[in-house]
């Protein structure tokens, strides 16, 4: 297996320029393939998950063109919501799409509404990830949906559907917001009006904005009423932009800023600032009050210490040389991604670190919630977990020499690299799992990381 030491490091300072958002890129290449009109999407994430996306969309027979001198640019020219290839019973169109859930999930909807044949699969790891409720939602519209292997779970063969919208189609909210993404995002394909209802507590609504917030650049909007019941418009049809700007990754801003806040920075993010989309960057508004004004408006609210600035474009932090930040007991459920972050963090906190309603790690590339009790606990921390929590209580001293297992996950691989910037040497298995979302990432680190 491939490793990655990392050194001792006593500080972190300096500029990073973020990739584009994963969430964001992966939505914006499908609804520019669906629209009518060609778009150019600038600054998209070159990773192996926007790759899968647009291996697939080339195979539906999108026409895809990436800008010569410019690499994270491209040109989609839409195919006004009707996939040209549409395969047969017997040689349905072949979709290998890893262990991409922002490329799967979106894509099971639209093709379940797009008249044709498609074979869709993964990696082992996407195979044991859910989407029975997904499926289960598309089949009460009628779609033709079989499960090839386990029930519940990919692979999956989608045939014509037996279309019918006229009843509410109801979703479980409280296992993966890809879900409800999926069915918003292919509902305009049906040209009918339609009614989702949400069943239970919806999480990571932050994502579900994205959506929302996408597909109105695209030309739909979509009523929604408390989170529990969103309207699609009959006859509505996705219409190109001409033009759109992918914003930096909130998530991956979360482990610079996080280094800012361990190795006293200043340590600053272009790409991304408190105004964006995303709703991983309320991260920020856990490490430190803004020295004009809070991330959060809303009182009371916890933050570990640190200073947080920002602009129209960054996002800053530092800490004081005698900061000692303070621990938290915080819901996470609106950035799940950037809350296990906060998990390293808390191996610097004075105290108690509980993080909630984390159910959802659970389902993910790993089930991160014991695989990150697992390997916080290589570096001394004592760990509790839950279904949906874990308590962190930092050791005295961290463990020097761990080795850790990432899982295949990149979220593991680059929040224990973190822990470097405690003063002790760290050894990362597996390190080019980062190449999901961020394949320079550890380049990147080690710009800012000082000895």
């Amino acid at each position: 297996m491939e490793q990655l030491h990392l050194p001792a490091y006593s500080s972190a300072e300096g500029t990073i320029k973020l990739p584009g958002s994963k969430s964001i890129s992966n939505r914006t290449l499908l609804l520019a393939a669906l629209s009518n009109g060609e778009t150019e999407i600038f600054d998209l994430l070159k990773s192996d998950d926007t790759d899968r996306m647009l291996e697939a969309l080339a195979m539906l027979g999108v026409d895809l063109a990436q800008n010569p001198t410019d690499a994270l640019n491209w040109k989609v020219k839409g195919i006004n919501g009707n996939f040209p290839n549409k395969g047969s019973p017997e040689e349905p169109v072949d979709l290998f799409l890893g262990n991409a859930g922002t490329a799967f999930r979106p894509l099971t909807a639209a093709l379940a509404f797009s008249n044709g044949y498609y074979y869709l699969h993964g990696v082992p790891r996407m195979h044991e990830r859910p989407i029975g409720d997904l499926v289960d939602a598309l089949r009460q519209v009628g779609a033709q949906i079989e499960y090839l292997a386990n029930e519940g779970f990919p692979p999956l063969k989608i045939s014509p559907a037996k279309l019918d919208v006229s009843k509410p189609i109801k979703i479980r909210g409280d296992v993966s917001s890809q879900f409800l993404t999926a069915l918003l995002m292919a509902l305009p394909l049906t040209k009918k009006n339609a009614t989702i209802e949400v069943v239970g507590e919806l999480i990571s609504k932050p994502y579900i904005q994205i959506t929302l917030s996408l597909m109105e650049k695209f030309g739909i909007k979509a009523e929604r009423i408390n989170w529990q019941t969103f309207t699609i418009s009959a006859n509505g049809f996705y219409q190109s932009p001409a033009q759109y700007y992918v914003e930096g990754d909130a998530s991956s801003a979360s482990y610079f800023l996080a280094a800012g806040v361990i190795g006293k920075g200043p340590v600053r993010v272009v790409g991304v600032s408190k105004d964006s989309i995303q709703g991983d960057v309320k991260f920020a508004g856990f490490l430190g009050k803004d020295i004009t004004e809070p991330l959060y408006t809303t009182q009371p609210f916890s933050y570990m210490g640190a200073i947080v600035s920002w602009s129209n474009n960054w996002m800053q932090t530092q800490t004081m040389p005698d900061t000692k930040l303070v621990a938290l007991d915080v819901d996470c459920n609106h950035i799940p991604d950037a809350a296990m972050t906060l998990a390293i963090l808390a191996l610097f906190a004075e105290g108690t670190t509980t993080l909630r309603n984390i159910a959802s790690w659970r389902v993910k590339e790993t089930d991160r919630i014991t695989a990150m009790a697992t390997e916080l606990r290589k570096v001394g921390a004592i760990v509790e977990e839950g279904a949906d929590y874990i308590k962190i209580t930092p050791p005295e001293k961290l463990t020097p020499n761990a080795v850790i297992d990432t899982y295949d996950d990149h979220r593991m691989a680059m929040c224990f690299s973190l822990v470097s910037l405690g003063g002790v040497p760290i050894t990362i298995n597996d390190p080019k799992c980062v190449n999901k979302t961020f394949p320079d990432y550890f380049e990147e680190f080690q710009k800012i990381a000082k000895a």
